[in-house]
C-alpha cells in the first residue's frame, strides 16, 4: 500500500513540477515588474464631482483634468510598448532624486505635490474671487534626499523644528539656515512613523547658500467661506491638474460662466504667484482631450504650447489650443472666448 501511495505521489509531483515552472515562465513574462512606467494613452476626467463648494454657482459647461494613462511596468508591458506606436516608455530614474528612492517614495511625493497643488488653487481661487479663507494647518515634509549629501533625514519625514525653531513655510526655514554657520550641526525635530525624533544633520553650503541636502514640501490646509471641499481619487496624483482646480474653483464662486457651454480641458501647474508651470507628456494629454471632443485644450505657454500647436497641425486636430503663462491670463482669455 505504501508502494503505490509513494508511486502516486511522485507521479503528482512530476507534473506539479512541470506545472510550477509554467506558472513561473508565465509570471515573469507578464507579471514581473521592471524599472519603468509605461504611457499607454491619455484622457480627461470632469472635475466638477471632485470639487464641491457650499452654494457655488453653476456651469453649463465643464472642466476637465487632462491625464495620461500610466502603467507600474511589467516584462510584457514592456516588450509591448515596442510594438504598440502611442505606449511610451520612461524610466522610473528619471522621476527620482536618487538611485535609492523606492515606488512607494516616487508616490508619495506625487500624492503630495497634488495636495499641495488643491491648497494652492483654494487660496489663489478664493482671492481671486474675493472670498474669505485662513490657513489652518501647516505640515513641511521631507520629499526627497540625495546621494552626495549624507543626511539622516528620510523621505516622509514631517519637520516639526530646527534647532528649536519652527516656521510655517519652506522658506522661512531656509532664510533661517543661512543664518548660521556652514560647520555647525543643525538639530532637527521630526515626525516619523507617529513618534518624534531629534536628528542631527549636516549643514552643506552650495554656491553660497546653506542647506540641509533635502527637498521639502509644504502643504497648508485651509478654513474658507464658503464652505469647499476637495475629493480626489488614491489613484490620482501629481501638480498638473493645479491650473484647471483653479479655474474651477473660481467659477464656482462668481456669476459669470467661464465655460460657456463649452467642455474644456487641460493642464499645468499653478504656482504659489499664480503663474502656470509646464508639465510632462502633454501629447498624451491634448490627444486625449480630442478623442473625448474637448473643444479648449488650456495648456502652459513655453515648449507645452509650441508642441501642442505643431502636434495640431501635423494630425488636424479639430480643438481650440489657449497657450497661458499665469491664472489671471486664463480667466481672462476664457471670459473672451466665444462659446
Amino acid at each position: 500500500m505504501f508502494k503505490k501511495f509513494y508511486a502516486k505521489f511522485i507521479h503528482f509531483i512530476k507534473d506539479e513540477y512541470k506545472f510550477i515552472i509554467f506558472l513561473a515562465i508565465f509570471y515573469i513574462i507578464f507579471a514581473w515588474p521592471v524599472n519603468y512606467y509605461i504611457i499607454t494613452g491619455g484622457g480627461i476626467s470632469d472635475i466638477d464631482s471632485r470639487i464641491e463648494v457650499k452654494d457655488s454657482y453653476s456651469s453649463k459647461g465643464s472642466f476637465n483634468i487632462s491625464y495620461v494613462t500610466e502603467l507600474k511596468g511589467t516584462v510584457m508591458s514592456y516588450l509591448i510598448s515596442y510594438v504598440v506606436p502611442d505606449w511610451k516608455r520612461v524610466s522610473m530614474d528619471d522621476y527620482k532624486y536618487d538611485e535609492k528612492e523606492s515606488y512607494q517614495d516616487l508616490q508619495f511625493r506625487s500624492n503630495l505635490e497634488l495636495d499641495a497643488a488643491n491648497a494652492k488653487a483654494i487660496r489663489i481661487a478664493y482671492t481671486l474671487a474675493d472670498k474669505k479663507y485662513s490657513i489652518t494647518n501647516t505640515k513641511i515634509y521631507v520629499t526627497g534626499t540625495f546621494s552626495e549629501y549624507k543626511t539622516k533625514l528620510k523621505i516622509r519625514d514631517e519637520i516639526l523644528s530646527i534647532n528649536g525653531n519652527s516656521y510655517a513655510t519652506v522658506l522661512e526655514y531656509k532664510n533661517y539656515l543661512q543664518t548660521l554657520d556652514s560647520k555647525d550641526l543643525v538639530l532637527v525635530k521630526v515626525l516619523r512613523n507617529k513618534k518624534e525624533k531629534v536628528i542631527e544633520c549636516k549643514l552643506y553650503e552650495v554656491e553660497g547658500s546653506k542647506i540641509l541636502g533635502v527637498t521639502l514640501q509644504t502643504v497648508n490646509a485651509y478654513e474658507a467661506s464658503p464652505d469647499i471641499e476637495i475629493k480626489f481619487k488614491d489613484s490620482e496624483s501629481g501638480p498638473s491638474g493645479g491650473l484647471i482646480t483653479t479655474l474651477d474653483i473660481y467659477n464656482k464662486l462668481t456669476k459669470k460662466d467661464l465655460t460657456k457651454s463649452l467642455k474644456i480641458a487641460g493642464t499645468g501647474t499653478i504656482e504659489e504667484d499664480g503663474s502656470i508651470g509646464e508639465i510632462g507628456e502633454v501629447k498624451y494629454k491634448l490627444l486625449g482631450a480630442v478623442r473625448n471632443k474637448a473643444d479648449v485644450f488650456l495648456v502652459p505657454k513655453g515648449n507645452n504650447y509650441n508642441t501642442c500647436i505643431q502636434l495640431k497641425k501635423e494630425r488636424n486636430l479639430k480643438i481650440k489650443i489657449i497657450g497661458v503663462s499665469h491664472i489671471e491670463e486664463a480667466i481672462k482669455k476664457l471670459e473672451n472666448l466665444k462659446s
